[in-house]
């Protein structure tokens, strides 16, 4: 089916192979592959009266499997309790990669990259303005990423390549554009500058583009200031491997599909064909209801054309095997919560969603170390062209020295059981000698939501050392001879 669904869309010979394909995919992602379709499933026949195939009309029924392991992906990456910590020796500059976090709200921003981002690859755009730090999520299909030859990992320009209508231009504050014409519209970005070019018409194949120094932005940070995410391994230079594939997502149109026949087989048998058999003495329109007669002589017959009940009990089955095909072929999350009898430890719901933490451990390479994290680089590095002022605190330029990390909390949030055996496991473990009581702090900030682990150690040092200034003092025991 999705093959067939290909062909409908709209291709265009001028853009690359993969924008149609990325093009495709998003489709899939946000719900709209079947808007290409140009009947609703119910419209069993055409204006000229002729039928409709099912495969040309638009489901009744959407399962949305897909978009439900995406989003359940993404939410073990960065959601509020998934969210990575970043760690560096120099603590002024985890404090201000802290602040960015928040004034930018960069989890939000992670999970709108690594949502889109499932469709094979995803770039992240920063600027700095006004002190701070903005970012901004574009879509793969119409860029295009040059790498340096002695540095394949590392962003050479990117080039954005669109075709835009001259109504859309206009829009956007061109002026001179004609409505009905079709133009390109480009822009580059490289280590100095966010070049933009003046539209030209795609009709005039051999004009030059030419610099929009109006819109043209200098800013000679030394690297190009975007971040280029593939998804998962196993793709090509450009976008990594999609989260979910053809053979899934075929799977799921054919639930789609199965369900939309069983809903109108539904509506089929709450109001059954009437059948009458000739000769019958009734005229004009039959009104079907429990008050109403129909008439007919001795030859004549009336009889309700019903559909029994097992074909849709069959559909039901049908389509739950397809939904857990679809669903381990995505490493989505098969549990079910109705069979949860009691309370789980953190360890036994990593258990029960093995499938969807073992999609999500990639994706944490991929979005964290090649995408976060370089991210907070670039911010480091950009602040000593454009020291940074966050909430009124001003951070300056950043030192560039220490290696940065991230710290990923826990998949699941511990139960009060696992906290009492993390405790006794980490008391026993510094008692020891084998842990610091920093290193311990640190294992478990994600879990207290501790933000600062030195100032959280100080305190705990204070209320000690004000719990020892208040025992009372031994008294020293005086012999009775004396």
């Amino acid at each position: 089916m999705l093959e067939t669904l290909r062909k409908q869309l709209p291709a265009d010979k001028d853009l690359p192979a993969r924008a149609a394909r990325i093009d495709l995919l998003m489709r899939v992602l946000d719900g709209t592959i079947y808007d290409v379709l140009q009947y609703e499933f119910h419209q069993e026949q055409n204006g000229a009266g002729e039928y409709v195939r099912l495969c040309e009309r638009r489901p009744s029924v959407r399962t949305g499997i897909i978009r439900t392991v995406v989003d359940d992906s993404v939410s073990l990456l960065f959601s509020e309790g998934h969210f990575p910590t970043v760690q560096a020796e120099n603590e002024r500059v985890v404090e201000a990669l802290k602040a960015v976090t928040k004034d930018m709200q960069l989890n939000l921003i992670m999970v709108d990259a690594a949502t889109r981002g499932s469709v094979g690859s995803i770039c992240i755009w920063i600027r700095f303005l006004s002190k701070r730090v903005f970012a901004t999520v574009l879509d793969t299909g119409m860029l295009t990423p040059i790498w340096k030859k002695d540095e394949p990992d590392v962003l050479e320009r990117v080039e954005e390549r669109r075709k835009v209508t001259g109504k859309q231009l206009t829009a956007a504050g061109y002026a001179g554009m004609d409505d009905a014409t079709t133009y390109w519209f480009q822009r580059h970005w490289d280590a100095s500058a966010e070049t933009w070019f003046v539209p030209l018409p795609v009709s005039d194949a051999e004009a030059q583009p030419a610099v929009d120094e109006g819109k043209t932005v200098t800013h000679n940070l030394g690297f190009v200031p975007m971040v280029w995410i593939k998804n998962l391994p196993g793709g090509n230079d450009i976008d990594g491997q999609a989260t979910f594939d053809d053979d899934a997502v075929n799977t799921v149109m054919e639930a789609d599909y199965q369900l939309s026949q069983a809903g109108r087989g539904l509506k089929y048998s709450s109001e059954p064909t009437l059948l009458l058999k000739e000769p019958a003495q009734s005229e004009g329109n039959f009104v079907r209801s429990a008050t109403n007669a129909i008439v007919v002589d001795k030859d004549g017959d009336a009889k309700l054309l019903e559909i029994n009940g097992t074909a849709s009990e069959a559909v039901i089955k049908y389509v739950e095997k397809l939904r857990e095909l679809a669903i381990e072929h995505l490493h989505g999350n098969r549990s079910n919560a109705d069979k949860l009898s009691a309370a789980q430890s953190g360890r036994a719901l990593e258990l029960l969603h093995q499938p969807l933490i073992w999609l999500a451990d990639r994706l944490r390479v991929t979005y964290g170390e090649g995408g976060l994290l370089k991210l907070y680089r670039m911010i480091v590095a950009g602040s000593q062209k454009f020291p940074l002022t966050i909430d009124g605190e001003n951070f300056g330029k950043l030192d560039t020295s220490p290696k940065l990390s991230l710290n990923w909390p826990a998949w699941f949030p511990p139960t009060a059981g696992d906290l009492q055996t993390l405790a006794q496991a980490l008391s026993e473990l510094i008692d020891g000698g084998v842990l610091s009581r920093q290193t311990a702090i640190k294992s478990i900030a994600a879990v207290f939501d501790i933000e600062d682990v030195a100032a959280e150690q100080l305190l705990i040092d204070a209320e000690r050392k004000k719990l020892l200034a208040e025992l009372p003092t031994p008294q020293t025991k005086v012999s009775v001879n004396e």
